[in-house]
């Protein structure tokens, strides 16, 4: 589709759902990545703030990833 993937587009997908009008009545949290959690929508709002202000509550994935598991290589 030609859309570039850089940080500012997918900044600027993820405030397309963040501020989607009624989400947190539809959802109770949000689980963001890392680059997400540092972001914020054009008007300078952290998406933390903007997801807490509609009732939900954000949070962070803190896993890298599956991993082979220690003694058993290819076992995740």
């Amino acid at each position: 589709m030609g859309i570039p993937q850089n940080e500012e587009t997918r900044r600027a997908y993820r405030e397309l759902i963040v501020t989607t009008p009624g989400l947190g009545e539809c959802i109770s949290g949000a689980i963001l990545c890392d680059e997400t959690i540092r972001q914020e929508k054009k008007d300078g709002t952290p998406f933390v703030k903007a997801i807490a202000n509609d009732g939900m509550v954000p949070g962070i994935k803190v896993d890298a990833g599956a991993k082979d598991m220690a003694g058993h290589p290819e076992r995740r």
